[in-house]
Formats: structure tokens, C-alpha cells, sequence
């Protein structure tokens, strides 16, 4: 075999959220327009490792992913053993704008998914002048509750498992083996309470269902790409956002679930290039 070394340059930036100094750790690949990915909840920004190694995408885009705090190889804000972890949309919506100006960003796109989605509407409404454009992956303004996040963190169950397994049936049945599980080993690699502490905001504190429709497409222009296979986000709830939102352009994704970018990245880069070619051609 021969070895291979990736185009993926890892680094920490120290930024300041929520009045604590937090040591974020982020990956980079590429050059040109910046394009912020944000990961889903209980998971970090290897979802995105497929992106960083496609030259089609790098050619035309600095990709960049970081670990939001808590996350992968992010570190807690000092003194987190004192408080219970929990996730809102005021502090979200820092956490990504002081990246962006720690990393003195450009008008980046910005793409998430799931929470990273749900974040993406609230980036969308409230700085649509400081990105060029927001791609949302399984983004929904809202989501019924359908999971006890009781079951997340408990002294008397593995909580990676639990987290893993809460998961697993969001994954497209088409997915391949390999990415399945890659996908599923992260969730696994979770802190203690971390999922649970994001799926507050993703199912309390993020509603955004009476603001979505203020979303000025003409200021951002606002992309959703949502896999079939998801009852976390079912295209309809992605469908009810485009109608809500005037001018969001839409893309039911056959045979993808709730982690398209981590669980099958070759089908999910035949619908994302378009977008992409889409942007830079607005650019």
C-alpha cells in the first residue's frame, strides 16, 4: 500500500463565546471562497472529511470545519464541571460569527446540518450581509420531540452507544458499510451529556417557525438540500421552510438521510455541486 497523506491542515484558534475562552479546534483544505461547514449535533467536523478531499470542491473553495466546544477535539470552556452543558440559539449564533471573524472570513457561504441546519435559518435571518450565501442540509424550523434525551446520559448505560444507536436509523439504507459506521464511530466518541445539551436547542430553544419567513433571500441567498430517509427532519419539514422562505431553492435528496455529506459523500456531491457552481457563477 501506498501511503497517502490528505490536503487537510488542522489548527486551534482561541476565541471568546459566551464570555469564556474557548480553544476551538478547526480543519482547512483549499483556497477561494471560504465555505464554513457546520456538523451536527453530538458529532464533530469529520463529517465533512469527504469534502476537504474532493478537488472539484477545494479548486473554488477554502473548506473549513471546526469542532464547536465540547466537540471532538474542542475543549470545554475552563470550570465545565460545574455546569450542565446546554446548547441555545443566541449562544450558537456566536460561537459560529466569532469563528468567522477569529478567521477573518470574507462573506464565507455557510453550510450545516441538523442543528447546523437549524443554525444556518437563524444565520440567514438575523447576518444575511455577512455570508454570500447559507446552504441548509437537513434544515427544519422546528422538530416534534420524538426521543427521550433521558436515555443520553446516564450513569447506567454507555452514553456513545445510546447516542450512536438514537441515530443510527437516520442513515440512508443505501449508505455504504464503510461510511455507515464512520458516521456512527463519532457519535459513539461523544461527551458526557453533550448530545442531550444540543438537542435542547434543537428541540426547545431553536424554534424558528414564526421568523423563518423574514428571511430576505435577495440579502442571502438561502439553498436546502434534505435527504429522503430522515423522520428528524422529513423533506416536508424542509418543503414548509422553501414555503415559507421567498426565494429558498430546494432539493429532496433520494436515497440520503440525515447525514448526507458523512454517509454516502458521493451521491451527496451530485447534488451539492450545483449549488456550488451556482454560487460561484453569483460570485
Amino acid at each position: 500500500m501506498t501511503a497517502f497523506i490528505e490536503p487537510v491542515l488542522g489548527r486551534y484558534v482561541h476565541v471568546s463565546i459566551g464570555g469564556k475562552t474557548c480553544r476551538v479546534y478547526f480543519e482547512e483544505a483549499g483556497a477561494g471562497i471560504p465555505l464554513l461547514c457546520l456538523h451536527t449535533a453530538g458529532a464533530d467536523g469529520r463529517q465533512f472529511r469527504a469534502l476537504f478531499n474532493d478537488p472539484e470542491v477545494t479548486s473554488r473553495f477554502r473548506v473549513i470545519a471546526f469542532d464547536m466546544p465540547w466537540h471532538g477535539k474542542s475543549s470545554p470552556p475552563a470550570g465545565w464541571q460545574h455546569d450542565d452543558y446546554r446548547l441555545t440559539s443566541e449562544g450558537y449564533v456566536e460561537q459560529v460569527m466569532a469563528i468567522a471573524d477569529a478567521l477573518q472570513l470574507d462573506r464565507p457561504v455557510a453550510m450545516g446540518c441538523s442543528i447546523g441546519g437549524r443554525i444556518a435559518l437563524y444565520l440567514a435571518l438575523k447576518h444575511p450581509q455577512r455570508f454570500r450565501a447559507i446552504i441548509g442540509l437537513q434544515s427544519s424550523a422546528f422538530v416534534d420531540p420524538y426521543y427521550d434525551t433521558e436515555w443520553l446520559h446516564r450513569p447506567d448505560t454507555h452514553g456513545g452507544e445510546v447516542c450512536a444507536g438514537a441515530v443510527s436509523g437516520l442513515i440512508g439504507p443505501d449508505a455504504p458499510d464503510a461510511h455507515r459506521w464512520e458516521t456512527l464511530w463519532h457519535y459513539m466518541q461523544g461527551g458526557p451529556g453533550v448530545f442531550k445539551g444540543d438537542l435542547f436547542f434543537y428541540k426547545v430553544d431553536g424554534d424558528i417557525r414564526e421568523q423563518v419567513a423574514s428571511i430576505d433571500t435577495a440579502l442571502c441567498p438561502l439553498y436546502l438540500l434534505t435527504g429522503e430517509y430522515d423522520y428528524s427532519c422529513p423533506p416536508e419539514d424542509t418543503l414548509e421552510v422553501a414555503r415559507r422562505v421567498t426565494g429558498a431553492k430546494v432539493t429532496i435528496m433520494p436515497g440520503l438521510g440525515h447525514f448526507p455529506m458523512s454517509e454516502n459523500p458521493e451521491v451527496f456531491r451530485r447534488h451539492l455541486l450545483p449549488v456550488l457552481d451556482e454560487i460561484v457563477r453569483r460570485d
